[in-house]
Protein backbone atom coordinates (compact mmCIF):
# COMPACT_ATOMS: atom_id res chain seq x y z
CA UNK A 1 0.00 0.00 0.00
CA UNK A 2 1.56 3.52 -1.09
CA UNK A 3 0.20 6.83 -2.00
CA UNK A 4 0.54 7.44 -6.04
CA UNK A 5 1.33 10.42 -7.10
CA UNK A 6 -0.03 11.09 -10.39
CA UNK A 7 1.20 14.32 -12.15
CA UNK A 8 3.92 14.73 -15.57
CA UNK A 9 6.39 17.08 -14.07
CA UNK A 10 9.24 15.66 -12.26
CA UNK A 11 10.85 18.94 -11.38
CA UNK A 12 7.99 19.73 -8.87
CA UNK A 13 7.93 16.43 -7.13
CA UNK A 14 10.89 17.02 -4.72
CA UNK A 15 9.50 18.47 -2.21
CA UNK A 16 6.87 16.49 -1.77
CA UNK A 17 8.90 13.38 -1.72
CA UNK A 18 10.87 15.18 0.84
CA UNK A 19 7.81 15.44 2.96
CA UNK A 20 6.49 11.91 2.52
CA UNK A 21 10.08 10.71 3.75
CA UNK A 22 9.72 12.78 6.54
CA UNK A 23 6.05 11.46 7.66
CA UNK A 24 7.26 8.32 6.82
CA UNK A 25 4.49 8.01 3.51
CA UNK A 26 5.34 5.31 1.10
CA UNK A 27 5.03 7.04 -1.96
CA UNK A 28 5.33 6.31 -5.92
CA UNK A 29 5.35 9.33 -8.67
CA UNK A 30 3.49 8.10 -12.10
CA UNK A 31 4.69 10.26 -14.65
CA UNK A 32 1.54 10.36 -17.15
CA UNK A 33 2.18 11.52 -21.19
CA UNK A 34 2.03 7.83 -22.95
CA UNK A 35 1.47 4.02 -21.97
CA UNK A 36 -0.97 1.37 -22.30
CA UNK A 37 -3.38 1.53 -19.82
CA UNK A 38 -5.31 -2.45 -19.08
CA UNK A 39 -8.92 -1.45 -18.70
CA UNK A 40 -9.67 -4.76 -17.35
CA UNK A 41 -6.75 -5.25 -14.90
CA UNK A 42 -7.46 -4.07 -11.49
CA UNK A 43 -5.56 -0.83 -10.24
CA UNK A 44 -3.16 -1.04 -7.19
CA UNK A 45 -4.61 -0.75 -3.49
CA UNK A 46 -3.29 2.85 -2.44
CA UNK A 47 -4.51 6.14 -2.38
CA UNK A 48 -3.55 8.01 -5.91
CA UNK A 49 -3.52 12.13 -5.76
CA UNK A 50 -3.81 13.92 -9.18
CA UNK A 51 -1.60 16.94 -9.76
CA UNK A 52 -1.71 16.93 -13.31
CA UNK A 53 -1.50 20.00 -14.59
CA UNK A 54 -3.39 22.06 -17.31
CA UNK A 55 0.06 23.80 -18.30
CA UNK A 56 1.16 20.43 -19.24
CA UNK A 57 1.39 21.08 -22.90
CA UNK A 58 3.98 23.12 -22.52
CA UNK A 59 6.40 20.80 -21.69
CA UNK A 60 5.87 18.87 -24.45
CA UNK A 61 3.44 16.63 -22.58
CA UNK A 62 0.29 17.13 -24.97
CA UNK A 63 -1.17 13.82 -24.14
CA UNK A 64 -1.26 13.82 -20.78
CA UNK A 65 -4.12 15.51 -19.84
CA UNK A 66 -6.22 12.79 -21.68
CA UNK A 67 -3.78 10.03 -20.30
CA UNK A 68 -4.56 11.31 -17.15
CA UNK A 69 -8.47 11.49 -18.14
CA UNK A 70 -8.59 7.75 -18.54
CA UNK A 71 -6.52 6.86 -15.95
CA UNK A 72 -8.52 8.88 -13.16
CA UNK A 73 -11.85 7.44 -14.74
CA UNK A 74 -10.10 3.53 -14.47
CA UNK A 75 -8.99 4.07 -10.84
CA UNK A 76 -12.73 5.72 -9.83
CA UNK A 77 -14.84 3.06 -11.07
CA UNK A 78 -12.77 0.03 -9.58
CA UNK A 79 -13.40 2.06 -6.58
CA UNK A 80 -9.87 3.19 -5.44
CA UNK A 81 -9.18 6.35 -3.26
CA UNK A 82 -8.58 9.50 -5.90
CA UNK A 83 -7.63 12.66 -4.11
CA UNK A 84 -8.89 15.76 -6.73
CA UNK A 85 -10.27 13.25 -8.90
CA UNK A 86 -11.96 13.41 -12.36
CA UNK A 87 -14.64 16.42 -11.35
CA UNK A 88 -11.53 18.29 -9.94
CA UNK A 89 -9.39 17.34 -13.21
CA UNK A 90 -11.61 19.29 -15.12
CA UNK A 91 -12.18 22.31 -13.20
CA UNK A 92 -7.64 22.62 -12.87
CA UNK A 93 -8.08 21.81 -17.40
CA UNK A 94 -10.66 24.82 -17.92
CA UNK A 95 -11.51 28.46 -16.35
CA UNK A 96 -15.17 28.56 -17.82
CA UNK A 97 -15.16 25.54 -15.69
CA UNK A 98 -14.16 27.19 -12.75
CA UNK A 99 -15.84 30.76 -13.15
CA UNK A 100 -19.22 29.42 -14.15
CA UNK A 101 -19.12 27.10 -10.69
CA UNK A 102 -17.64 29.92 -8.84
CA UNK A 103 -20.18 32.49 -10.31
CA UNK A 104 -22.83 29.77 -9.62
CA UNK A 105 -21.46 29.56 -5.29
CA UNK A 106 -22.09 33.40 -5.28
CA UNK A 107 -18.20 33.97 -6.08
CA UNK A 108 -17.79 37.67 -7.10
CA UNK A 109 -15.95 37.06 -10.63
CA UNK A 110 -14.19 39.09 -13.49
CA UNK A 111 -16.96 40.04 -16.56
CA UNK A 112 -15.78 37.12 -19.39
CA UNK A 113 -16.75 35.78 -23.02
CA UNK A 114 -15.62 32.66 -23.87
CA UNK A 115 -14.54 32.81 -27.28
CA UNK A 116 -14.03 29.52 -29.71
CA UNK A 117 -11.98 30.32 -32.42
CA UNK A 118 -10.21 33.88 -33.75
CA UNK A 119 -13.32 34.64 -36.10
CA UNK A 120 -15.42 37.06 -33.31
CA UNK A 121 -12.02 37.98 -30.92
CA UNK A 122 -11.97 41.66 -32.03
CA UNK A 123 -15.65 41.79 -31.82
CA UNK A 124 -16.30 40.39 -28.55
CA UNK A 125 -13.19 42.44 -27.02
CA UNK A 126 -15.22 45.72 -28.13
CA UNK A 127 -17.78 44.63 -25.72
CA UNK A 128 -15.41 44.84 -22.87
CA UNK A 129 -14.17 48.75 -21.64
CA UNK A 130 -10.89 49.28 -22.09
CA UNK A 131 -8.12 47.65 -20.25
CA UNK A 132 -9.27 44.58 -20.85
CA UNK A 133 -7.25 40.83 -20.08
CA UNK A 134 -7.15 37.79 -22.67
CA UNK A 135 -5.98 34.38 -21.58
CA UNK A 136 -5.87 31.39 -22.69
CA UNK A 137 -8.84 28.86 -20.97
CA UNK A 138 -6.52 26.36 -20.48
CA UNK A 139 -3.08 27.76 -18.62
CA UNK A 140 -1.06 27.18 -16.04
CA UNK A 141 1.58 30.25 -14.80
CA UNK A 142 -0.40 33.13 -15.93
CA UNK A 143 1.02 31.93 -19.22
CA UNK A 144 -0.80 33.43 -22.41
CA UNK A 145 -2.16 36.31 -20.10
CA UNK A 146 -2.13 39.90 -21.33
CA UNK A 147 -3.56 43.28 -20.68
CA UNK A 148 -4.56 45.27 -23.75
CA UNK A 149 -5.51 49.07 -23.46
CA UNK A 150 -7.53 48.86 -26.46
CA UNK A 151 -9.04 47.49 -29.13
CA UNK A 152 -6.65 48.20 -32.36
CA UNK A 153 -2.72 46.94 -30.51
CA UNK A 154 -5.10 43.37 -29.63
CA UNK A 155 -6.01 42.99 -33.12
CA UNK A 156 -2.48 43.61 -34.58
CA UNK A 157 -1.43 41.04 -31.50
CA UNK A 158 -3.95 38.73 -33.20
CA UNK A 159 -2.01 39.09 -36.91
CA UNK A 160 1.67 39.00 -35.32
CA UNK A 161 4.45 36.13 -34.94
CA UNK A 162 3.84 36.29 -31.24
CA UNK A 163 0.27 35.04 -31.07
CA UNK A 164 0.26 31.45 -29.77
CA UNK A 165 -3.43 30.00 -29.92
CA UNK A 166 -5.15 28.22 -26.50
CA UNK A 167 -4.45 24.71 -26.74
CA UNK A 168 -8.52 24.06 -26.52
CA UNK A 169 -8.95 26.66 -28.79
CA UNK A 170 -10.93 28.50 -26.63
CA UNK A 171 -10.00 32.29 -25.52
CA UNK A 172 -11.24 34.17 -22.47
CA UNK A 173 -11.74 37.92 -22.83
CA UNK A 174 -12.40 39.28 -19.49
CA UNK A 175 -12.77 42.31 -17.61
CA UNK A 176 -9.25 44.12 -16.22
CA UNK A 177 -9.73 44.23 -12.08
CA UNK A 178 -7.88 46.64 -10.61
CA UNK A 179 -6.02 45.72 -7.39
CA UNK A 180 -6.38 48.30 -4.84
CA UNK A 181 -2.75 47.26 -3.73
CA UNK A 182 -0.23 45.64 -6.46
CA UNK A 183 -1.00 41.74 -4.95
CA UNK A 184 -2.82 39.17 -5.77
CA UNK A 185 -3.83 36.95 -2.66
CA UNK A 186 -3.80 32.90 -2.61
CA UNK A 187 -5.80 30.87 -0.24
CA UNK A 188 -4.26 27.18 0.20
CA UNK A 189 -6.26 24.83 1.70
CA UNK A 190 -5.52 20.90 2.08
CA UNK A 191 -8.07 18.52 3.50
CA UNK A 192 -10.90 20.77 4.13
CA UNK A 193 -8.34 22.88 6.37
CA UNK A 194 -6.77 25.88 5.99
CA UNK A 195 -2.96 26.25 5.76
CA UNK A 196 -2.19 29.64 4.58
CA UNK A 197 -2.33 32.18 2.23
CA UNK A 198 0.35 34.12 0.49
CA UNK A 199 0.38 37.58 -1.27
CA UNK A 200 2.20 37.57 -5.19
CA UNK A 201 3.81 40.63 -6.30
CA UNK A 202 2.45 41.69 -9.47
CA UNK A 203 3.98 44.94 -9.79
CA UNK A 204 7.39 43.02 -10.41
CA UNK A 205 6.39 39.55 -10.87
CA UNK A 206 3.65 40.17 -13.42
CA UNK A 207 1.08 37.47 -13.76
CA UNK A 208 3.26 34.23 -14.42
CA UNK A 209 2.55 33.01 -10.69
CA UNK A 210 4.50 30.32 -10.15
CA UNK A 211 5.05 30.19 -6.58
CA UNK A 212 7.04 26.47 -6.87
CA UNK A 213 10.82 26.45 -6.21
CA UNK A 214 11.61 24.84 -9.85
CA UNK A 215 10.32 28.22 -10.69
CA UNK A 216 12.68 30.48 -8.72
CA UNK A 217 13.83 33.91 -10.55
CA UNK A 218 15.80 35.06 -7.80
CA UNK A 219 13.40 37.80 -7.24
CA UNK A 220 11.32 37.51 -3.98
CA UNK A 221 7.87 37.92 -5.22
CA UNK A 222 5.72 36.01 -2.75
CA UNK A 223 4.81 36.31 1.27
CA UNK A 224 3.26 34.98 4.18
CA UNK A 225 -0.06 36.90 4.55
CA UNK A 226 -2.30 37.38 7.25
CA UNK A 227 -4.41 40.85 7.18
CA UNK A 228 -7.40 39.57 5.46
CA UNK A 229 -10.51 38.55 5.94
CA UNK A 230 -10.79 35.29 7.09
CA UNK A 231 -14.24 34.87 6.38
CA UNK A 232 -13.53 34.04 2.44
CA UNK A 233 -11.32 31.42 3.59
CA UNK A 234 -14.53 29.68 5.20
CA UNK A 235 -16.33 30.45 1.81
CA UNK A 236 -13.22 28.19 -0.26
CA UNK A 237 -13.41 25.28 2.08
CA UNK A 238 -17.75 25.00 1.48
CA UNK A 239 -16.72 25.82 -2.51
CA UNK A 240 -14.03 22.99 -2.09
CA UNK A 241 -15.87 20.52 -0.41
CA UNK A 242 -19.21 20.77 -2.96
CA UNK A 243 -16.86 20.43 -5.87
CA UNK A 244 -14.79 17.34 -4.34
CA UNK A 245 -11.63 19.47 -4.19
CA UNK A 246 -9.43 18.26 -1.30
CA UNK A 247 -5.64 20.55 -2.43
CA UNK A 248 -6.21 23.30 -4.25
CA UNK A 249 -5.27 27.36 -3.63
CA UNK A 250 -7.56 30.05 -4.38
CA UNK A 251 -6.45 33.06 -6.07
CA UNK A 252 -8.00 37.07 -5.45
CA UNK A 253 -7.94 40.46 -5.75
CA UNK A 254 -9.21 42.86 -3.41
CA UNK A 255 -10.15 46.14 -5.58
CA UNK A 256 -10.33 49.96 -4.47
CA UNK A 257 -13.57 50.13 -4.57
CA UNK A 258 -14.03 47.25 -2.24
CA UNK A 259 -14.82 43.93 -4.63
CA UNK A 260 -12.73 40.60 -3.64
CA UNK A 261 -12.55 39.14 -7.05
CA UNK A 262 -11.68 35.42 -6.93
CA UNK A 263 -10.27 34.38 -10.66
CA UNK A 264 -8.47 30.97 -10.07
CA UNK A 265 -8.27 27.77 -8.71
CA UNK A 266 -5.24 26.01 -8.77
CA UNK A 267 -5.74 22.14 -7.85
CA UNK A 268 -2.04 21.14 -8.39
CA UNK A 269 -0.97 23.94 -5.98
CA UNK A 270 2.64 24.31 -5.50
CA UNK A 271 4.31 25.89 -2.43
CA UNK A 272 7.33 28.80 -2.03
CA UNK A 273 10.35 27.42 -0.26
CA UNK A 274 10.66 31.13 1.25
CA UNK A 275 6.88 31.07 3.01
CA UNK A 276 7.26 27.65 4.07
CA UNK A 277 10.52 28.96 5.65
CA UNK A 278 8.46 31.37 7.86
CA UNK A 279 5.10 29.94 7.78
CA UNK A 280 2.69 28.63 11.04
CA UNK A 281 2.90 25.23 9.03
CA UNK A 282 3.80 23.35 5.81
CA UNK A 283 1.63 22.97 2.84
CA UNK A 284 3.57 19.67 1.55
CA UNK A 285 3.56 18.67 5.24
CA UNK A 286 0.23 19.23 5.49
CA UNK A 287 -0.30 17.11 2.45
CA UNK A 288 1.56 14.37 3.56
CA UNK A 289 -0.17 14.02 6.69
CA UNK A 290 -3.61 14.16 5.09
CA UNK A 291 -2.76 11.11 2.71
CA UNK A 292 -0.71 9.34 5.08
CA UNK A 293 -4.06 9.22 7.41
CA UNK A 294 -5.94 8.19 3.76
CA UNK A 295 -3.84 5.46 3.42
CA UNK A 296 -4.21 4.31 7.00
CA UNK A 297 -7.59 4.29 6.68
Amino acid sequence: MKVYVVHENPDWYPPFAAAFDAEGVPHEPWLLGEGTLDLDAAPPPGVFWSRMSASSHTRGNGLAKDHTRAVLSWLEAAGRRVVNGRRVLELEMSKVDQLTALRAAGFDVPRTYAVVGTAELVATARKLPAPFIVKHNQRGKGLGVRRFDAVEPFAGYLESPEYTAPVDGITLLQEYVAPAAPFITRVELVGGEFVYAIAADVARGGVELCPADACATGTPLFSLRTDFDRSIVDRYLEFAARQGIEIAGFEFIETADGRLVTYDVNTNTNYNPDVEAVAPRSGPGMIARFLRDLLEN
